[in-house]
């Protein structure tokens, strides 16, 4: 769905610098592996994308990468439009005018995300910043002419179709995701940040959403006005990359865009970069779990060259696992169980920002303390050639794995349009990477001197009941229309059209056909001491992702010891027996591989994403992590408090507070999956737990006979097993009797009711319904699935449309079926505003009445979810991470390797009648359990007449 803002992709693009020169070798202690990593110039080889431009005589820009490796094709629709160009008085309107486009255009009048699931889009979206609004979806190469056509009516055939109804319903849908994001822990930081540190009236000093009264005050004048302004093709670039040729894609762009006149040429917006006159101090309260303290100052954006070294500064001081922050506040003084810096750049300024969640009982002031001494003596000093080194490794690997996508947030067609967009170069991020080789540490030293000696803004936030609402911020607070004024446009000449054929737009190009799905070969092994090694080839990118995966998870947690298996995890993170808790990190970061380990309910995980020059050490790297975890004790008092602040945090957040206390209600405490699903357990558990149990947990579940490894990734199943016998195949097996997990508990018969948590103050409230369903996991739920998305699993399905897209009551709701080896559950969640908290669970319960009884399944419900989702399968498997968890699911719930390429042939065969039966055998409506999080004192009342028994439950 629509949302307000994503990441610029140069901002993360920029977050590792780049020095052409080896990584040296990290081998201290003899027994430690050997870390030797290629030469960073020979990574960055492997950055490329190649691209042709053209431009109609509209003024249109396109911009063509060819990637035959599926039979896709990414859209990507760019337009210099943000929330930095709306007038006085008019926030919010690039973000609501991006839902708008939205809710269809003369020529395809409905809904656009029903078109697209019907030609099984993926990745499609938009997203407004402050200075861009994007489209974007991701099609099979038969439909392309569909998503041409939608993407260029909306361009230039719009207003028609643009109602008061329409205005007033998606009013309501942005107005509700701002209070979700309000009523989120420290939601209210991005509105200090920005109305801090930049002047009212300032193009980046109101929020992307906007204000409330702004929102309110929009006319259907005002939003066509905004349209015509600024949507023209002449403010836009078009990137089409995937299984296409230049050619194609010209002809295709010019039937569909070249009639299209262009539009006023928007002039640029001056947004000069800020400085306090003072330093700020100030604190606010939020209910939050712990005391967090920030520094923030204004620096520079994309259009002043010190950008990269403040960005190489946030990384080295904040950003690598091995940073000055963690390392100083985090593992050695322990003053703060978080602490991280970045730089977010916008176009023509951003942010520098460091914080740090203080560890309970320390005075804060001892931890902002620290945080400037670390600042100082970064600007003091500069960086060192070695962290420079590693932060080089770690960001060509980074943008390696982004390119294995063709579109999405930030893959391939994202990297061609910023480039343009903010640099007036599609290949921008090849000179980023040459400006970042030439960077020395004297040149980060004075970038951080030159911008952070500044004065700085500490914002201090407390636990406490909240000092201010985010009802009225967001705005640019009313400044006089003469110092607000920031866009000038101006009119255009008429511009010549392409001589291009008109398209014919009376009817929606058809879907076309999509070839079978191309899901890789596994194949199979296993290593000398019994490990099962399954595989799947994929080398569009130079990357191997691997995941070891042990039969464990959180079920396997001890009845009394809820928690074990996410602390073990947090602790094996700090170190091996042979590399300290630093050593490690540094380790990773000079192979640019990605080392986490993954707690699931079901299995226990280790995952590896490493570089194929670098796969060897990655792997042996991977072997000491997962088979010789230091377990320090030391680390285990440091980890443990993160996780107690975990468990905090979780109790503040609306969306953990509901699950964790929906989970062991309706699976009942004594059950293996009856607790908070993240797995992090209760407070008075972690505080008991010893380094004797965490090893001894070690021990019994994750051993060789537990273990599965998977490989996806641009090698061959010849060359990888013998590197996984040197690394994993000398483990030797375990003579303990392997554990069970135990799933007898008895589930408790459902006792339906409402349990309100109170949160008072709350703008929002979050709905959260569930019951335990009799399927299980290795059972063939795809039926029951496809039913789910008619229901309220999709964009499209009823309850969404109902809440969202009807009553404007909800940013977004949905409906799941879990992922569990054993039993399943059914799942609603719905954040809703506040006095339509009774009315929308009374909505709920009448879609689930409706559906599972007289207003079943109709065949176009049944034809768009099964068609949908059988041409959405190419795209789904384009990247190994997809790949992967594919194949794991094919072992974990026992199901033969034909599962995804036989699910088209089953998606068509089905009907509704097959679609009902599957959800009235499971779901039971008058068995559902549900969780609100809320104010009790404007909430209960609405809850009293539903006919459910209420219990309130006092909130953190």
């Amino acid at each position: 769905m629509p949302r307000s803002h994503s990441r610029s992709f140069l901002a993360t693009l920029l977050a590792f610098p780049v020095l052409l020169a080896a990584v040296p070798a990290l081998a201290a202690d003899p027994a430690a592996p050997q870390i030797t990593a290629a030469p960073v110039a020979d990574l960055v080889k492997a950055v490329d994308i190649p691209y042709e431009r053209f431009t109609l005589p509209n003024g249109l820009t396109v911009l063509v990468h060819t990637d035959r490796k599926a039979p896709v094709v990414a859209v990507s629709v760019w337009y210099k439009v943000g929330s930095k160009n709306e007038p006085r008085g008019k926030t919010g309107f690039a973000h609501l005018f991006e839902h708008l486009m939205f809710n269809g255009s003369e020529n395809a009048p409905g809904d656009f995300f029903l078109p697209l699931k019907e030609i099984g889009a993926t990745d499609f979206n938009g997203t407004t910043w402050f200075d861009r609004t994007n489209y974007f979806e991701t099609v099979p190469k038969a439909s392309l002419d569909r998503a041409l056509m939608l993407e260029s009516d909306r361009m230039g055939y719009l207003l028609g179709a643009v109602t008061q109804e329409k205005l007033d319903n998606q009013r309501g849908v942005v107005q509700n995701e701002k209070r979700q994001g309000d009523n989120d822990p420290f939601g209210l930081v991005e509105y200090e940040q920005s109305e801090t540190l930049y002047p009212a009236g300032h193009p980046y000093h109101h929020s992307t959403i906007g204000s409330m009264a702004d929102l309110d005050s929009a006319s259907l004048d005002d939003v066509k006005g905004w349209f015509r302004d600024h949507y023209g093709p002449n403010n836009a670039v078009l990137v089409l990359a995937g299984d296409i040729d230049p050619a194609t894609a010209k002809a295709k762009v010019e039937k569909w865009f070249g009639g299209i006149p262009a539009g006023p040429a928007v002039q640029p917006v001056a947004a000069p970069v800020p400085t306090l006159p003072a330093p700020i101090a100030r604190t606010i309260q939020d209910r939050v779990a712990t005391t967090r303290i920030y520094r923030m100052w204004a620096i520079p954006g994309l259009d002043n060259p010190d950008y990269l070294p403040l960005q190489v500064g946030a990384l080295i001081l904040g950003g690598l696992a091995s940073s000055r922050l963690d390392d100083a506040l985090v593992r050695t003084s322990q003053v703060a169980v978080s602490a991280s810096a970045n730089a977010s750049i916008f176009a023509q300024a951003g942010q520098f920002v460091m914080q740090a969640d203080v560890k309970p009982g320390t005075d804060p002031a001892k931890v902002g303390a620290a945080l400037d001494a670390q600042l100082a003596r970064l600007i003091q000093d500069g960086p060192t050639a070695d962290e420079l080194a590693r932060a080089a490794t770690s960001f060509t690997a980074g943008q390696i794995r982004s390119l294995e996508s063709v579109g999405g947030f930030g893959g391939k067609a994202s990297t061609l349009a910023e480039g343009l967009l903010y640099a007036g170069d599609p290949g921008y991020y090849r000179k980023e990477l040459e400006d970042a080789a030439k960077l020395t540490p004297a040149a980060v030293r004075d970038a951080l001197a030159r911008w952070l000696k500044r004065p700085a803004f500490a914002l201090t936030v407390v636990p406490g009941d909240r000092t201010s609402g985010g009802e009225a911020r967001g705005g640019d607070d009313a400044l006089p229309a003469a110092a607000a004024a920031k866009t000038t446009v101006v009119a255009a000449a008429a511009a010549p059209v392409s001589a291009a054929a008109a398209a014919d737009r009376k009817s929606i190009p058809p879907a076309g056909d999509v070839p079978a799905l191309d899901f890789p070969s596994i194949e199979r092994t296993s290593l000398r001491n019994g490990i099962k090694v399954v595989f799947a080839r994929r080398s569009a990118v130079p990357v191997v992702s691997v995941r070891i995966s042990f039969d464990a998870g959180y079920a396997a947690d001890p009845q009394g010891a809820r928690g074990t298996t996410a602390l073990l995890l947090r602790l094996m993170n700090e170190g091996t027996a042979s590399l300290d808790s630093s050593a490690l990190a540094r380790a990773k970061e000079a192979l640019g591989a990605s080392i986490s380990g993954i707690g699931m309910p079901d299995t226990t995980a280790f995952e590896l994403n490493a570089l194929v020059p670098n796969l060897a050490p990655s792997l042996e790297l991977l072997a000491e992590y997962v088979r010789h975890p230091a377990l320090d004790p030391a680390e285990l008092e440091r980890v443990r408090t993160q996780q107690l602040s975990a468990i905090k945090s979780e109790l503040t957040n609306p969306a953990a507070l509901a699950t964790r206390m929906l989970y062991p209600a309706i699976y009942g405490p004594a059950h293996p999956y009856g607790y908070g699903p993240t797995g992090t357990g209760d407070a008075d558990v972690v505080k008991k737990l010893t380094r004797a149990d965490l090893a001894g947990f070690h021990a019994r579940w994750l051993r060789p006979d537990r273990a599965t490894i998977y490989v996806v990734g641009d090698t061959t199943l010849d060359a990888v097993v013998p590197l996984l016998e040197k690394s994993f195949g000398t483990w030797p097996a375990n003579r303990m009797a392997p554990p069970v997990k135990d799933f007898s508990a008895a589930i408790p018969v459902p006792a339906p009711r409402i349990m309100l948590i109170d949160r008072p103050g709350s703008p929002q409230s979050l709905i959260v319904g569930g019951a335990v369903l009799a399927a299980k996991g290795t059972d063939d739920t795809v039926t029951l699935r496809i039913a789910n998305d008619v229901l309220g699993g999709d964009f499209l399905s009823r309850m969404n449309m109902n809440l969202r897209e009807t009553k404007g009551w909800s940013y977004g709701v949905d409906s799941a079926i879990s992922d569990r080896a054993d039993r399943l559950i059914f799942r609603i969640m719905a954040p809703v505003q506040t006095d339509q908290t009774g009315p929308s669970i009374h909505e709920l319960q009448g879609e689930l009445t409706r559906y599972l009884g007289p207003k079943g399944t109709t065949a176009e419900e049944t034809a768009l979810a099964t068609q949908g989702s059988a041409r959405e399968l190419p795209g789904a498997f384009e990247t190994s991470g997809a790949v992967l968890d594919g194949i794991a699911k094919i072992e974990t719930y026992k199901r033969p390797d034909t599962w995804y390429t036989t699910l088209p042939t089953r998606y068509r065969a089905m009907t509704p009648a097959d679609l009902d039966a599957a959800a009235r055998k499971e779901i039971d409506p008058a068995k559902l359990v549900w969780v609100v999080v809320g104010d009790a004192a404007k909430v209960k009342p609405q809850l009293d007449g539903l006919g459910l028994p209420v219990q309130v439950i006092k909130g953190e």
